[in-house]
């Protein structure tokens, strides 16, 4: 039997079961790869060292043949897939310790590789969502809260849109079959804001409009 950091949970990514009326739509995480290149800059650090090892080698260059000039930018390169593997091995933990989830009234997030947490989001604290697709098919999902919700930046990042910082919004990162995720929330979303609200009156209120 292998071993589950999160076999506590009664439901898969939740930290309790299911209340009578709500089920799970569809669940999923974030792809390691794309997490690496969207919320860690992989792309921009190894674009770094290898502008540093074509500085170096240029410089060397002009005091020594090209091909012993090129030894000198080995060591950036080097440094440059160091920096990159440990980038993916970030994002790589962070992505099996993350399970999103979609049931009909709400969007739940199970975050955080060394301290974990959940969030809970129902759809009528989700003012909007915005869905940003690449040709790959993977994207992500920013819901845009509304009301008194309030969310910490630094707490649930990377799964947060970049650069909202008084007005946290919360989002499905990197996730594959993006447009598909985002037609399931729109429609449970409309479907659940769209239920009539039924609030308890108090028993003089009640006989009061009875009579």
């Amino acid at each position: 039997m292998h071993h589950d950091d999160f076999n506590f949970e009664p439901v898969l990514g939740l930290p309790e079961a299911l209340p009578a009326g709500e089920e799970i739509l569809w669940q999923g995480a974030p792809n390691p790869l794309r997490l690496a290149k969207d919320a860690l800059c992989l792309n921009w650090i190894i674009g770094y060292f290898t502008l540093l090892a074509m500085w170096r080698v240029g410089v060397s260059s002009a005091s020594m043949p090209f091909t012993q000039a090129m030894g000198h930018g080995v060591p950036f390169l080097i440094s440059g897939i160091a920096a990159g593997g440990l980038i993916y091995f970030v994002a790589t933990v962070q992505a099996r310790s993350t399970v999103y989830t979609l049931t009909n009234k709400r969007a739940c997030m199970r975050i955080g590789a060394a301290l974990n947490m959940t969030l809970n989001l129902p759809f009528v604290q989700i003012g909007t969502a915005q869905l940003g697709v690449r040709k790959s098919g993977i994207g992500t999902i920013n819901f845009e809260l509304i009301g008194d919700t309030r969310l910490s930046y630094l707490m649930t990042w990377p799964h947060v849109r970049p650069w909202r910082f008084s007005r946290t919004q919360p989002a499905f990162r990197a996730i594959p079959d993006a447009a598909r995720v985002a037609a399931i929330f729109a429609d449970a979303a409309e479907t659940r804001v769209s239920e009539p609200q039924i609030s308890r009156s108090t028993a003089t209120q009640s006989k009061l409009v009875a009579e």
